[in-house]
């Protein structure tokens, strides 16, 4: 398999799994203030700053007045706006559409129907009263799209690449998530000094990554910070959880390196290594410094994802040779 393919099949997963975060944080935290327990978590003001937070990494002045229209325009539609759902689904597209002789039919099939479904999706629709329905397309089709790779594509190391990307972008997308509502619950906290824990939160921030029930049934009770984000962040048995994800890009990055000798500045040596940190992570440990934790385990999984892209993706271009009419291009 050519480097570029690689390339191109890994960004397809990171893609698709980067377009149902998105979409459902959006989806979940605008309407979950209709029945929030205080005034500043009803406010839009304060919603809108959320959703924009998570999606596009920035931090928006308190004194600047957001228009509803314009951010969820750029966040769901506007194809120009890298972070945008859009942006993120058609990259997909191209990226599978690229590498079209090496997927099923089926596959691109049904990444083709979804692109051509949404692509087009009006504008004033959207804003006015069909985000529900945009995002549930959305999540729906990551779930049907995720379903059909299982199904049928071969388990070797073209699905572990597609599955890699999925799984990197999983953890960063679900740390960005924690962060985004861990800033929402401070500073609930700063306005509301005498309120107790927030359930409301920290059901939210469950209902973000689709573990809101596994998690009652796991604990059964109200989710509290410290439940919460033990789950989301330690427990390996929570397909959504980072130590989930860790142990999965650990299994699908031995299928690419079993022939390799690991070195201690490969991905692999990094993904091992960062998995390792979290076998015997305990929360009580995490929650001195929540900020500073998610800072740095966002840093770690970027670093991941450039060494992947070194290690496997890389595509280098040979001089071309003088006195030669066609020059070539090879990958590593």
């Amino acid at each position: 398999m050519l480097a570029r393919v690689a390339n191109n099949l890994f960004w397809m997963g990171r893609y698709i799994e980067r377009s149902e975060h998105l979409a459902r944080y959006l989806n979940v935290n605008y309407f979950s203030s209709l029945d929030a327990p205080n005034e500043l978590s009803q406010s839009r003001e304060f919603v809108l700053r959320s959703i924009l937070f998570m999606a596009s990494n920035k931090v928006v002045d308190s004194d600047v007045n957001l228009k509803e229209e314009d951010v969820l325009y750029n966040i769901g539609l506007n194809i120009k706006e890298p972070y945008s759902i859009i942006y993120s689904f058609n990259s997909a597209h191209e990226n599978a559409r690229s590498s079209r002789d090496l997927i099923s039919t089926e596959l691109f099939e049904s990444l083709n129907t979804i692109n051509h479904r949404i692509k087009n999706y009006d504008a004033k629709s959207f804003v006015k009263n069909g985000l529900y329905d945009f995002t549930s397309i959305i999540t729906k089709s990551a779930l049907e799209l995720r379903s059909k790779m299982r199904a049928t594509l071969l388990h070797d190391e073209l699905y572990a690449v597609i599955m890699l990307g999925i799984y990197l972008e999983r953890a960063i997308q679900v740390t960005r998530i924690i962060n985004s509502k861990c800033s929402d619950a401070t500073v609930e906290k700063l306005k509301y000094k005498d309120s107790q824990d927030s359930g409301h939160s920290w059901a939210t921030l469950l209902k973000c990554v689709s573990t809101y029930d596994m998690m009652r049934r796991q604990y059964k009770k109200t989710p509290t910070q410290k439940t919460t984000l033990e789950f989301l962040i330690l427990n390996a048995d929570c397909p959504r959880s980072i130590k989930n994800c860790l142990d999965q890009m650990e299994k699908y990055v031995d299928t690419l390196a079993k022939h390799q000798i690991i070195k201690s500045d490969s991905a692999a040596f990094e993904i091992k290594k960062l998995n390792a940190e979290f076998k015997y992570k305990l929360i009580e440990d995490i929650e001195k410094d929540i900020e500073g934790f998610l800072s740095d385990l966002i840093n770690k999984l970027v670093i991941i994802g450039k060494k992947l892209d070194e290690n496997y993706f890389k595509v280098t271009t040979y001089p071309v040779i003088k006195n030669k009419s066609v020059s070539t291009t090879q990958s590593q």
